[in-house]
């Protein structure tokens, strides 16, 4: 069960992106955390914008994936 909804949620978050494009400000916090490294290379300067300014509301759990994410990312 659980791996359906994680497939699900993953499925939303890639959808949004197709149809958010450069408006990331429309997205949530966590699915701009989960597409970190998946953005294209136009739309970084707009997408890493959006994730400073998101970075002091966030929550433990959120600063904790987002920077779990910036390690991945930085990896490749």
């Amino acid at each position: 069960m659980p791996k359906i909804i994680i497939t699900f949620l993953i499925t939303l978050l890639f959808t949004s992106l197709i149809h958010a494009g450069e408006n990331f400000s429309e997205m949530s916090t966590q699915e701009l955390i989960a597409i970190i490294g998946f953005v294209k290379d136009s739309e970084t300067k707009k997408f890493d914008e959006e994730l400073k300014q998101r970075i002091p509301s966030m929550s433990l759990d959120e600063k904790k994936k987002y920077e779990e994410n910036l390690k991945k990312k930085k990896k490749n």
